[in-house]
């Protein structure tokens, strides 16, 4: 079954333009207008990947990222003529996955497209690993959900791929650089921030003290590990 790709933006000519070249690689497209019709859209189409402008009428797009990412983890990219650093950052903080500026190359727009389902796919049924554990703190990559002493953690698709990592691997320490290729991917256009970002938001969603977490520790002036407690256990390696 055909990926649904739901696209954002008060630009006919633009909807128009990625749902043409959506629709050429076989993806099923739906569209929305402004901030409040993609909510609705985000709701009742269940769409596998959002492509999502910032300038819109009513809701604005970090406004809808925001919202969406407090209901699902469904991989955002986010379109936009605004490609100011702050802007960037500000669009990644509010939970998109990637940043893409206009004006854009549609093939590049859709190889993005491509890459980010590649990588937040649920593995095929033969290969998914069992879940893994530290303490009280569980992540399924069967059924992508993470729980924390039984509870439900809401994670973004990166921060799920960024967890998932880190505990395939406990005590293993990554540097900054190897994260951010190797969950962003080697064309993704900006810095290792990123990755601080994205452990910090992790941190304050598993840690009981984020400002001294006890899974996701800093290893000054190389990186981050997770720290294998008592009774954790690994999943399938992942990284090589």
């Amino acid at each position: 079954m055909a990926a649904r790709i739901l696209v954002v933006d008060d630009e006919p000519h633009i909807v128009e333009l990625v749902r043409y070249n959506l629709l050429r690689e076989g993806f099923d497209v739906v569209t929305a207008a402004d901030g409040g019709e993609a909510l609705a859209r985000a709701r009742d189409a269940r769409p596998d990947l959002i492509i999502l402008d910032i300038m819109l009428p009513s809701v604005d797009g970090l406004e809808v990222c925001r919202r969406i990412r407090r209901e699902s983890a469904v991989p955002i990219i986010m379109l936009t003529a605004r490609d100011g650093e702050v802007e960037r950052v500000g669009g990644l903080e509010s939970g998109a996955d990637d940043y893409v500026t206009k004006p854009f190359s549609p093939r590049e727009l859709v190889a993005r497209v491509r890459a980010i389902l590649r990588r937040t796919a649920t593995p095929a049924a033969p290969a998914a690993p069992g879940p893994l554990r530290a303490g009280a703190l569980v992540l399924d990559p069967a059924t992508h959900e993470v729980t924390l002493g039984g509870r439900p953690v809401d994670l973004t698709a990166k921060e799920f791929e960024l967890l998932r990592l880190l505990m395939s691997h406990p005590n293993r320490v990554f540097t900054r650089d190897f994260l951010l290729e190797r969950i962003w991917g080697y064309d993704y256009y900006g810095s290792t921030r990123t990755v601080d970002m994205h452990i910090s938001r992790l941190r304050e969603k598993i840690e009981d003290d984020p400002v001294t977490p006890t899974y996701i520790v800093t290893v000054r002036g190389v990186g981050y590990k997770f720290k294998g407690a008592d009774g954790s256990r690994r999943g399938t390696p992942e990284a090589r």
